[in-house]
């Protein structure tokens, strides 16, 4: 099979194409031929070796982290899905790769992909829809009437959160630049901030979750318009204690998360708010919810570009200069 792969960490010279084997197909897997796979910027930050602490990947290392397409084989467990079931999925760290022409997941990683859209639409989705729900239904178990800020509105993640949010019957924040103010006004926002002209920390207050996705300036200043008893969820780090023991990592590692997020979380205890730190995992279970929403029209996808696969290596670029509006996807087939 075609796949696109990074042969060491911060190559200059990006990824390249080679021609490889299939991946085998375990007791519980499906096979899964590739037929659009979601860009984001946990692909460019892998490359770049930013994970290689946590995550420490082999080379050739296939990228990519989100997949719609056909299943195609089963491995003698499985039960959840058959041959030619159209389905989406974030693989499991340790089995990412959707760069490719098939890829073998964990079924229960796997969900059946909305009727409602397409492939490229459906590769769009998994890992910022996964990451909303685990941050704003998972953790923060947000409520009706409660107010959330919700940082860079037209990005992959704050497209989706910001709906999911509405509909979870939340006042909604966000920034963004005032040219795609309307956007996010159409996904739900009710508070717009123009980042390049405004203050956020001037503008918002008493509010019960922040999902943080920017630097650790604009990490301090969010702590602060949270209410006593607020939360905040950091998809963009620091990594926390609770993350170190969830992936189980050596104990000197552990140290040096300890160290890394001891900043954050002192300031969040003086200020008498919760920091957590988040890193979505697979999970088929919760994307069938997801799946739900985006059925009964809910929530619908912002995919900004579409990528021939031969042009993988043009989207990564494309999506690490952090101007994508929504999601950018390359297509397969």
């Amino acid at each position: 099979m075609k796949a696109f792969v990074i042969d060491r960490y911060k190559s200059k010279d990006g990824g390249r194409f080679v021609d490889t084997q299939q991946p085998t197909v375990g007791d519980e897997d499906v096979l899964v031929q590739v037929h659009a796979a979601g860009v984001n910027l946990i692909d460019a930050k892998i490359a770049s070796g930013e994970f290689k602490l946590v995550l420490p990947y082999r080379f050739p290392l296939i990228l990519g982290n989100d997949v719609a397409g056909v299943v195609v084989q089963v491995g003698p467990r499985v039960r959840g899905f058959k041959p030619g079931d159209e389905v989406y999925a974030r693989p499991d760290t340790d089995r990412i790769g959707t760069f490719a022409e098939f890829i073998a997941m964990n079924e229960a990683d796997v969900a059946i992909k909305p009727i409602a859209l397409s492939m490229e639409e459906a590769a769009s989705i998994p890992l910022v829809g996964l990451t909303a729900w685990q941050a704003l239904v998972e953790m923060a178990d947000l409520k009706p009437g409660q107010k959330v800020f919700i940082q860079a509105g037209t990005g992959g993640v704050g497209t989706f959160a910001i709906q999911l949010a509405k509909h979870l019957g939340a006042t909604v924040a966000t920034t963004a630049g005032a040219a795609n103010f309307e956007l996010v006004k159409a996904l739900g926002a009710d508070v717009l901030i123009d980042y390049k002209t405004e203050d956020f920390e001037t503008k918002l207050n008493g509010y019960d979750v922040v999902l943080h996705s920017q630097d650790s300036k604009t990490l301090d200043k969010s702590l602060r318009v949270l209410k006593p008893g607020g939360t905040l969820i950091s998809i963009s780090g620091p990594p926390d204690p609770a993350f170190a023991a969830e992936i189980g990592v050596p104990w000197y590692v552990k140290s040096i998360i300890r160290v890394l997020s001891f900043g954050a979380r002192r300031k969040a205890k003086r200020l008498n708010v919760t920091f957590s730190f988040l890193f979505m995992r697979a999970n088929g279970d919760q994307l069938s919810e997801i799946t739900a929403l985006i059925d009964q029209g809910i929530i619908r996808p912002v995919v900004e570009r579409v990528f021939p696969f031969e042009s993988t290596q043009e989207a990564l670029d494309f999506v690490e200069k952090g101007r994508a509006k929504g999601k950018i996807v390359v297509k397969m087939r």
